[in-house]
């Protein structure tokens, strides 16, 4: 399903994800400077989280306790090769049944599990994002 938004648009577009999520593996593909650590604040914020979101960039990781669950948020970008995700445990992370919300997937795409969900975005030449929601398969 595709999804045209803008900034204004984050709240409604970040509840639309997570009512239509089927799974709490959300990849996260498209441009540097398209806004995925954007979107991802506003998911981890109605997901219930109180604390400031920031790009785990250099971590690799950030962690946040909600009620009664967990978020992981990673970024690979920086990341050379799958090793590097093994040496964080990455396969304990995304199986443990708590939200994971990853940017540049496609670093780590054979550590995937087949449950998750792409979520794609673009941008577009009025400055609007267009997001593309589909089952990983």
């Amino acid at each position: 399903m595709d999804y045209t938004f803008t900034l204004q648009d984050l709240p409604k577009i970040a509840s639309t994800i997570l009512l239509e999520v089927q799974n709490k593996v959300l990849l996260f593909y498209g441009d540097m400077g398209v806004g995925k650590t954007t979107l991802i604040k506003e998911i981890t914020k109605q997901l219930g989280v109180k604390e400031t979101i920031s790009s785990p960039t250099f971590a690799l990781v950030n962690e946040y306790e909600i009620k009664d669950d967990k978020v992981y948020h990673f970024d690979f970008y920086r990341i050379n090769n799958e090793e590097e995700a093994l040496d964080i445990g990455i396969e304990e992370y995304i199986y443990s049944d708590h939200w994971n919300l990853i940017e540049w997937p496609d670093k780590i795409k054979s550590l995937l599990p087949k449950e998750s969900t792409k979520l794609i975005l673009t941008n577009n030449q009025n400055g609007s994002r267009t997001l593309n929601i589909m089952p990983v398969k």
